[in-house]
């Protein structure tokens, strides 16, 4: 086995927590992941791990020895980053991560073409609506809808995203369409929200004469899932908040109809996010250069679409 190898698994195994999870995350078994840690073990001569049935937690041997592997494996990728740069030939292995929505829409569909043009380079695709925490589970690149909250990370936008209010025609019929955003909460609307441990979407920002104002909107359910809220919603169960490219279909369709067009909410960015020492990698420049050309040509395309002569709720 390769000494390098095994530091990899080793540092995954600490960055992760379990050897299955930094099985998966290294495309071995558990079971080499196992061997490589205990070969690393005896070749260092001292335990790395204190070990219990759900989780390995490094020792302080394990700790101290980290600090060192980390060093090692980032200055490992960067020579080879640079020789992939002289050679204008990247090879390796890029970890994304998107939400669900623009994830399935945008980027999965991408990554075969990019594969094509850029073969040696493998890539591990994660889609969530979770808070992902880019430094702790290695991720190179990270598309997001949102601002950046992290000054260890580095950011490039892609593009300014409009968000739009709406709800399906039966639902409005049923329970009237808002006038201001201050009906949504005085008249009780169900108002659809993303949730999950971490989530800021207790709240909508929408823009009225005054400025940018937060409503604390509510509802009888939510969801860590985008596009299950979009189902509800066209299901006549509430009311959501979504950008206008996810939605712009349904609004067309008069499935959806937006509503509170005077005060919409404010718009978010589309963007490619990603540790400080990564752009370095040419693999991580070619990766945002080609989906950020891919989700500018797609979203501008969705938003042409015209609509049809629908009924208008407002």
């Amino acid at each position: 086995m390769s000494y390098l190898d095994n530091v990899r698994v080793f540092v995954r195994v600490v960055e992760l927590g379990t050897l299955s999870s930094a099985g998966r995350d290294q495309r071995v078994t558990p079971a080499v992941a196992s061997n490589r840690i205990k070969e690393l073990e005896r070749h260092l001569g001292v335990r790395l791990f204190n070990r219990t049935t759900r989780k390995l937690s490094p020792t302080e041997h394990g700790r101290v020895f980290y600090q060192g592997a980390v060093k090692i494996i980032e200055a490992v990728n960067e020579a080879e980053s640079a020789i992939a740069d002289l050679s204008h030939n990247p090879k390796g292995s890029l970890r994304i991560t998107a939400p669900l929505g623009i994830g399935r829409r945008l980027i999965a569909s991408g990554i075969p073409e990019f594969h094509d043009k850029y073969p040696d380079i493998e890539v591990r695709l994660r889609l969530s609506d979770h808070n992902v925490d880019i430094l702790s589970e290695g991720v190179d690149v990270a598309f997001k809808l949102g601002v950046l909250e992290d000054s260890n990370l580095r950011m490039r936008g892609i593009l300014n995203c409009q968000r739009v209010v709406c709800a399906a025609p039966a639902y409005l019929e049923k329970r009237g369409t808002p006038a201001t955003p201050d009906a949504l909460i005085d008249d009780n609307h169900d108002c659809l929200l993303l949730r999950y441990p971490g989530s800021k979407e207790y709240y909508w920002n929408l823009q009225t004469p005054e400025g940018i104002r937060k409503f604390e909107i509510g509802g009888p359910y939510d969801s860590d899932d985008g596009d299950v809220l979009t189902q509800w919603a066209l299901e006549g169960r509430g009311i959501i908040n979504k950008p206008l490219f996810e939605v712009k279909s349904y609004l067309n369709e008069g499935t959806l109809v937006e509503i509170l067009k005077d005060t919409p909410p404010a718009s978010v960015q589309l963007a490619a996010i990603y540790p400080h020492k990564r752009f370095q990698d040419p693999k991580v420049r070619l990766m945002i250069d080609f989906m950020a050309e891919r989700c500018q040509r797609l979203i501008g395309k969705i938003l042409a679409e015209p609509a049809s002569n629908l009924r208008d709720f407002n």
